[in-house]
């Protein structure tokens, strides 16, 4: 495993508490803290992915 790969793995398992919760309690995020913790997971996969394509 590369360290792209480690990286987006961690990040990804970092970012899925926030999303199951928000889309299984839930079904939509609730005030702030539901879009911030959403905004957040969404912003650190999106850097995952970047890195592992940047690294190869």
């Amino acid at each position: 495993m590369t360290k792209a790969m480690a990286l987006a793995a961690t990040v990804a398992g970092a970012a899925a508490p926030a999303m199951a919760h928000e889309a299984g309690t839930h079904m939509h995020p609730h005030g702030s803290e539901g879009w911030l913790a959403m905004t957040a997971a969404a912003v650190l996969v999106v850097v995952a992915i970047v890195v592992a394509r940047w690294t190869r």
